[in-house]
């Protein structure tokens, strides 16, 4: 019986942790993308929000990259590498809403949400009005 009051703290700090761990607001980190092309790192934008900045990619020559596909001619010669492509985002109903991704491929900025499933996973949606596409990023290693 005493084993069983030892345990039981342990136990219940053991569960709060791992919920906490897997918030679905708990989107910081480096998450490698559904591609597995890129990395991008998500850090808090200093308002308690996330932003999210390229990293890494898989390129020989990644520090060559440019932004050559922004519709503002002014950013088109910004490094990829550094670039903020996630940002604006609130916290509502258990995941961050009404943020913005854009897409350095296409040059594109669409409405965003973010939210981490109970598996670890980072679901990140890009939407244009109500239609949303989803990708699933993986929890990557730092650089």
């Amino acid at each position: 019986m005493r084993y069983i009051f030892f345990l039981l703290p342990i136990l219940i700090t053991s569960s709060v942790t791992a919920a906490q761990e897997n918030s679905p607001l708990d989107v910081y980190g480096v998450w490698l993308t559904e591609k597995q092309n890129s990395k991008i790192e998500i850090a808090d934008c200093g308002n308690n929000t996330p932003c999210g900045k390229i990293i890494w990619v898989d390129d020989p020559a990644p520090e060559t990259l440019r932004d050559t596909n922004n519709k503002d001619e002014n950013l088109r010669e910004q490094p990829i590498l550094g670039l903020t492509i996630l940002k604006g985002f609130t916290a509502k109903k258990g995941q961050w809403k009404k943020g913005k991704i854009y897409d350095p491929e296409s040059g594109k900025t669409y409405g965003a949400k973010l939210r981490r499933l109970p598996d670890g996973v980072l679901q990140v949606k890009g939407c244009i009005g109500p239609i949303c596409q989803t990708q699933l990023w993986t929890l990557a290693e730092p650089l």
